[in-house]
């Protein structure tokens, strides 16, 4: 799954652009060198720049370097926001061809810092509408959508003999005192999409009121999804391990069929659950950066980013839904995961608008 999506604030993202790590996917390098555009000698490499979490069958690489000629080189950057901060320092002379991995939640951050040329993708018609952000500027393709939620401990609310939260109103509910864990909303998209979601389901008037009661419940707040997950969260296979104390996490609606199936042997029940009523919906996007050395292999990269072949390659790779409707999902999703019918929701303009106070506001209000 997605391995890591703590949002780096941007001090962190300058001292980190000094280093990056490369992947080359398919195992190959340029056989001709680069060039801009379409003139001049024409590289057979296309570098897609993304956050750490990117994740494809080398299979399904290698499907693309035999329709094409090019050879994706992957070239991971950091956690989602620590990327895109990357990008924004190199503008006009980018690490690489196609940005992967901006989600809603900082869609306007690359947006109004002209990252991306403008490009309308092959199969861009099959793609669900409402993920369609900038349906009427082409400068970004959504590519998949996953859904934030609280997840469970099974175990602990069987023994308890307690039922499960299913809302946001239940999570401050005196039962659920001490139980908690969340993630740095200035450090964590997971933890960022959380706030939103409060804001969704509180109103612009309420959510502020909703977290005091959520912190006079107990909620203990951590820096990144992996410290939340992986470390204090007793219904994980890591947690278990770190001994952690908090059966209630906020990780993703499709966090129950990894633990699925990572877990030897596998058990037929998933061992997490999933708080439907506390979701909050993001949408990923790739783009074609702005002065690309190769054009062309870049739109060729976002025509497969949704490909049926892509979309499906994604669920067991990424623990992402496609965004393409007529791409199914796979056993282990419709079995284990959750299906989220109403994710609450935040217009792109008004996460812009508020997206920076929203998280000074919370700032002192929780962790100050």
């Amino acid at each position: 799954m997605r391995i890591n999506h703590a949002r780096r604030t941007a001090g962190l993202a300058l001292v980190a652009a000094l280093g990056v790590s490369t992947l080359a996917a398919c195992g190959g390098s340029d056989s001709t060198g680069s060039s801009g555009g379409d003139g001049g000698t024409k590289s057979r490499t296309v570098t897609l720049v993304s956050h750490d979490s990117f994740n494809a069958s080398p299979a399904v690489l290698k499907a693309f370097t035999k329709e094409t000629g090019y050879t994706v080189k992957v070239l991971k950057s950091g956690d989602a926001g620590e990327a895109l901060n990357k990008e924004i320092l190199t503008k006009g002379s980018p690490q690489g061809d196609v940005f992967f991995g901006v989600d809603n939640t900082l869609l306007s951050r690359a947006l109004d810092n002209g990252l991306f040329t403008p490009y309308q993708a092959k199969g861009l018609d099959r793609v669900a509408t409402d993920t369609r952000l900038d349906a009427a500027k082409y400068r970004v393709t959504p590519i998949d959508t996953g859904d934030i939620c609280v997840n469970y401990d099974k175990k602990y609310f069987a023994d308890k003999k307690l039922a499960p939260p299913q809302s946001f109103d239940d999570l401050v509910k005196p039962q659920y005192k001490n139980l908690l864990v969340t993630e740095n909303v200035a450090t964590s998209s997971p933890g960022l999409g959380f706030l939103l979601g409060t804001v969704a389901h509180s109103g612009d008037s309420g959510w502020q009121d909703y977290w005091k009661k959520l912190k006079a419940n107990g909620v203990q707040v951590v820096d990144s999804w992996e410290q939340a997950y992986n470390e204090s969260f007793s219904g994980s296979a890591g947690g278990k391990k770190a001994h952690g104390d908090r059966p209630l996490v906020v990780s993703y609606a499709s966090s129950p069929p990894v633990e699925v199936l990572y877990a030897k042997p596998q058990p037929k029940v998933a061992p997490t659950g999933v708080a439907t009523g506390t979701c909050f919906r993001q949408i990923e996007f790739a783009g074609l950066l702005g002065g690309a050395k190769n054009e062309a292999g870049g739109k060729a990269l976002l025509d497969f980013l949704i490909s049926d072949r892509f979309q499906a390659d994604m669920p067991l790779n990424m623990f992402v839904n496609p965004v393409v409707e007529a791409v199914p999902l796979p056993p282990l999703f419709t079995e284990f995961g959750a299906t989220v019918e109403k994710p609450e929701t935040v217009a792109p303009d008004k996460i812009a608008a508020n997206r920076e106070q929203w998280i000074q506001t919370w700032t002192s209000l929780v962790v100050k």
